[in-house]
């Protein structure tokens, strides 16, 4: 076989790899987005002449790219209904010991990864487990790294669990002119490492999680709302207790009230029973009472929120700052008629710390007094500029659920799974049908469709696509293909080995689709070269460009949790090397087995 030799590459293969070579610099040396070094990169080379203009472009209308991009509508109806909410409600618990709490929140996590992207599994649950881990006494750097690992682990479970095994498999159908894998294919290796990992995590955790305060308590909120709230007469809360509903000991906040017909109860009980109709005050942070006000089973009291003209998937919250020029200042919010006057309504409001007593509707409006409002989207540019308030701006993430239509979401998601797994129909086909039900059904928006969309993933896989197209096309890919078997001689075991730590090492300082795309050639090149089955190269790039545990930066959602874990960037090294070596001997074991070369 053929050695490599300088000579042997042209000027095109150089600019590629030169060019290659650069992005990566400058990914790891710079701040630069990833999706604006790629297409930077890739637009050098289309320039250059290296690719041509359908070259390109080819990963823009790549069906990978495509079918990620679809799922992310699917994600948001599960969002939007609280479905993944109520799912991380019901599964968590109260555990006493860190081993059981990790195995009941990387069991949901996992499963959930599996079938949905894990992008939006991790946002969610981010704010649920810091609230979970101080309930039960257990810091949040605890458990926000094992988080972001089960998601990983789920998403090399299924075809859909993760944008890269979606990309992989587009490609290998793009060389070999081939039929994809279906659903479950990459499960038979992906399960074995993800329960692997899951050992890993339970078995090592308390000697390698470290013990740090969040950024939360580090840099405590001063601003405390009071928000009051109905128990709704047919939400999951009636005949519940304040400990029971999850009440009692609340991040952030806590109960201060609870009234009930005419009584008012100050101090209430853990013990004390819910009934329908009962109006709770909270006292705490914005971030509170936003959760407060999405959790099911509650409802806005009703003098607040009878006549306010918007359907409640289109409102949202938005905070103001009441100036000393405001009409309704000296006056108490209902005899302002402050609905009638902004066609929104106030929820809560906060004043310099002071603790304020009574019904929403009772509190005299002062300057300065920080106001809680829930408007349609129109409210932010028409009052910006208003004399009335001194500040507007809206709270993200805070459109309320639609909790009833949550069984309509979960039953889509079941539908795509079964058209996918017996075959009736491909997985972009699937996927368009889902994100069309979700949003004929209401689950989502056009608007939250279109929000959810993580545009800069999309582009950051098409431009690497294109990058690995110019890999191939100059000769590249081949020729460190042949310096690959002149290390290994030519022996597949310790090819594939020698691949799935290329792609682990490009993973963990660029990102997870841009590295499977630029190690795809080359490995494919290896396996002809070798006159070897490609499939397990195929396998182990899926496994290796999503099991990304060393730093930080390698995987979206480890960055997600480093600064709400108070992490550093040795936490992760210090738990992740190990875990990445360990399920590379596990993943490049088993391939050729489920595989054979």
């Amino acid at each position: 076989m053929d050695g490599f030799a300088l000579d042997q590459m042209n000027w095109q293969a150089w600019l590629t790899v030169l060019v290659i070579a650069g992005a990566f610099l400058t990914l790891v040396f710079t701040r630069l987005a990833a999706d604006v070094v790629f297409l930077g990169a890739l637009a050098i080379l289309m320039v250059a002449g290296v690719l041509t203009a359908s070259d390109a472009l080819k990963g823009f209308s790549s069906q990978g790219m495509i079918t990620v991009g679809v799922l992310y509508v699917v994600v948001a109806g599960l969002q939007e209904t609280g479905g993944l909410s109520w799912i991380s409600q019901q599964m968590l618990g109260r555990p006493r010991r860190l081993r059981s709490a990790l195995a009941r929140l990387m069991l949901p996590v996992t499963v959930l990864s599996a079938f949905l992207n894990n992008t939006p599994v991790v946002a969610m649950f981010i704010p649920v487990v810091t609230e979970w881990g101080r309930r039960i006494r257990i810091q949040p750097s605890r458990l926000l790294i094992p988080l972001s690992y089960a998601s990983i682990f789920g998403g090399i479970c299924t075809l859909i669990g993760t944008s890269t095994n979606l990309v992989v498999d587009s490609m290998a159908q793009q060389r070999y002119q081939t039929e994809g894998w279906g659903m479950f294919e990459i499960t038979k290796l992906g399960l074995p490492c993800a329960l692997f990992g899951a050992g890993y995590i339970l078995l090592f955790s308390r000697r390698l999680l470290p013990d740090r305060r969040t950024l939360d308590e580090v840099f405590q909120n001063p601003r405390e709302y009071t928000l009051e709230l109905q128990v709704s007469a047919k939400g999951p809360l009636v005949g519940r207790t304040i400990q029971q509903a999850g009440l009692r000991r609340l991040p952030g906040a806590f109960l201060a009230e609870l009234i009930r017909d005419e009584q008012v109860l100050s101090a209430v009980s853990p013990r004390e029973v819910l009934h329908a109709g009962d109006r709770l005050i909270f006292v705490g942070n914005i971030s509170s009472m936003r959760d407060l006000r999405n959790q099911q089973g509650f409802e806005p009291v009703p003098d607040q929120l009878f006549k306010l003209d918007a359907p409640s998937h289109q409102r949202c919250l938005v905070e103001a700052v009441v100036s000393d020029t405001c009409p309704l200042v000296g006056k108490s919010i209902r005899e302002g008629r402050f609905r009638n006057v902004y066609n929104a309504v106030v929820i809560a409001v906060a004043r310099n710390g002071e603790r304020l007593q009574g019904k929403i509707g009772d509190i005299e409006l002062r300057p300065g007094d920080t106001l809680l409002i829930e408007s349609h989207a129109g409210f932010v540019p028409r009052q910006k500029d208003s004399r009335d308030f001194y500040l507007v701006s809206g709270v993200e993430n805070s459109t309320p659920r639609q909790f009833h239509k949550a069984p309509w979401a979960f039953a889509i998601l079941a539908f795509m799974v079964v058209l996918v797994t017996v075959g009736w129909l491909p997985m972009l086909s699937a996927a368009l049908v889902a994100a069309g039900l979700m949003l004929l059904l209401g689950c989502c928006s056009p608007n939250q469709a279109r929000r959810s969309i993580e545009w800069n993933v999309l582009l950051v896989i098409a431009a690497a696509l294109g990058l690995g197209e110019a890999l191939d096309k100059t000769g590249a890919a081949a020729q460190f293909a042949a310096v690959l078997l002149n290390v290994v001689r030519e022996q597949p075991w310790a090819a594939l080995a020698m691949v799935y730590l290329l792609t682990t090492f490009f993973t963990e300082i660029i990102t997870n689709n841009g590295a499977a795309a630029l190690v795809f050639p080359i490995a494919m090149n290896t396996a002809e070269r070798l006159d070897v089955s490609h499939w397990p190269f195929v396998a182990c790039i899926m496994i290796a460009a999503s099991a990304s545990f060393a730093t930080p930066i390698g995987y979206q959602t480890n960055l997600m949790v480093y600064g709400p874990g108070g992490y550093r960037f040795s936490d992760y090294m210090r738990i992740g090397i190990p875990l990445n070596l360990s399920m590379g001997v596990v993943a490049v074991s088993l391939a050729p087995w489920i595989w054979p070369f």
